[in-house]
């Protein structure tokens, strides 16, 4: 049974986490899912209240004191009306024409009638979260079971969580139609959203799956996301995941996926937008002979701050990982890399790499790396390295003596920075559109 909401309510210490423990008291009724979702919920709250939000004597998070960025709590947004859902018809634009099979949420809500939903592939499955939880859909059940965390960020998504998309891909089928998840935020007042999706590609399967998030500059509101994502043996599975909220938004995601044997798995990030983004993401390789990518872009100015923590845990022999992640830095801009190899003592052969380099535009922006390797295994090929630097000026100056004006060459050089890990995307059309908001955001710079 669970704790009565006052003794949950006893840790708190800031106003942002009491407002938390009473946004969960009010709406702990009215959440979707049945007596078994009810406990999960309740149980995931526990977790968050006796740790409260993450703050800098937490080893994860000592980069990102959230208890001191996070100072307010939003309340949780109302379902869609039908303002809010015109507003939401012109979102995704930076993939518009692509002809991706896109999936709406406003305001954390998952809109039917914006969705593209007629002639589902054979073998593929997609409904609301929301409906999954209440109807009891049996692949709910695999909440929570994916990746083991206890990150209290994501114990307040598990308690929280209102809507998302549950996606299955039935065994053998290929998906050739990328998917495409629109995550938009149309509020004009400060909200929050709690958000939480399920993708099962089952063995043998295929699938390219694409997420976005956006929503309105000078809104200070906030965004909890988390996706589970299962992968079968011998299946594929693409994700690629664009960052372009609003430039006072909070942006909290968690990925949790398990990889089975002979499976391909690969993960980008891009990220252009918001105040404060973190983004986790917890990969668990659990068979045999895997080929994983995980790779990042981060384009930041101004006082942006983001931080990405991943953590690859190869339980498997012969197995193999690529991670790549690059960030482009200017103004008073923050970023933040955490990345972390384990190699479990049955892992042999595994075969990982990690690197991470960021490119500082200016003298105050400022970027932090930590790499780290845990290995038990005995016969393994792994490596990690970062580096922190500006522009090549010789390479500058040779441009220059070309005829290209200072800033065309500055844009050259930061395009192929960032190039070396866009060039890495599978789908030619995604990959040309991210080149594209590289360039516009290069254009942008003052």
């Amino acid at each position: 049974m669970a704790a009565p909401i006052s003794a949950q309510i006893r840790p708190m210490k800031t106003s942002a986490e009491l407002a938390l423990a009473e946004t969960f008291a009010a709406a702990r009724t009215v959440l979707p899912g049945g007596p078994d979702v009810a406990a999960q919920r309740a149980a995931a709250f526990g977790t968050f209240a006796d740790a409260g939000l993450p703050h800098r004597r937490v080893e994860a998070w000592r980069y990102t004191d959230l208890r001191a960025l996070m100072r307010e709590a939003r309340p949780l947004a109302a379902p869609p009306d039908a303002e809010a859902k015109s507003r939401a018809a012109a979102a995704g634009a930076m993939l518009a024409g692509l002809g991706f099979r896109r999936l709406v949420l406003v305001n954390g809500a998952f809109v039917p009638e914006l969705s593209d939903l007629a002639g589902l592939e054979a073998g593929l499955s997609i409904r609301s979260m929301a409906d999954a939880l209440t109807n009891g859909d049996a692949l709910t059940a695999r909440l929570g079971q994916t990746v083991e965390s206890s990150d209290a960020v994501l114990a307040l998504n598990t308690a929280l969580m209102g809507d998302g998309v549950v996606l299955q891909v039935a065994a053998g089928a290929v998906i050739e139609r990328p998917v495409e998840l629109v995550f938009v935020t149309t509020e004009a007042t400060p909200v929050s959203m709690f958000t939480r999706s399920l993708v099962v590609v089952e063995d043998g399967a295929s699938l390219t799956l694409i997420e976005s998030h956006e929503g309105p500059s000078g809104v200070a509101y906030q965004v909890n996301t988390a996706l589970e994502l299962v992968v079968g043996a011998g299946a594929n599975l693409e994700r690629v995941k664009i960052t372009a909220e609003g430039a006072d938004a909070v942006h909290l995601a968690t990925v949790l996926a398990r990889v089975d044997a002979t499976a391909t798995f690969a993960n980008t990030f891009f990220t252009t937008g918001g105040l404060v983004v973190r983004n986790q993401l917890l990969v668990h390789l659990a068979g045999e002979a895997i080929h994983a990518r995980m790779n990042g872009v981060s384009l930041l100015s101004g006082k942006q701050h983001a931080d990405t923590l991943l953590s690859v845990d190869h339980a498997g022999p012969a197995g193999e990982s690529r991670e790549s992640f690059r960030a482009v830095l200017d103004g008073s801009a923050q970023d933040i890399f955490q990345g972390k190899i384990a190699v479990r003592k049955q892992a042999q052969k595994t075969d990982a790499r990690m690197l991470s380099r960021a490119l500082l535009l200016t003298e105050t922006a400022e970027a932090s790396n930590k790499p780290e390797l845990e290995i038990f295994a005995d016969d393994v090929q792994c490596g990690h390295g970062c580096t922190t630097g500006t522009l090549d000026q010789q390479l500058r100056f040779y441009l220059m003596s070309r005829g290209i004006p200072a800033k065309e060459a500055e844009a050259l050089l930061i395009q192929a920075f960032v190039g070396e890990v866009l060039d890495a995307i599978g789908n030619e059309g995604v990959r040309a559109a991210l080149t594209d908001a590289t360039q516009a955001w290069l254009l942008g710079r003052e």
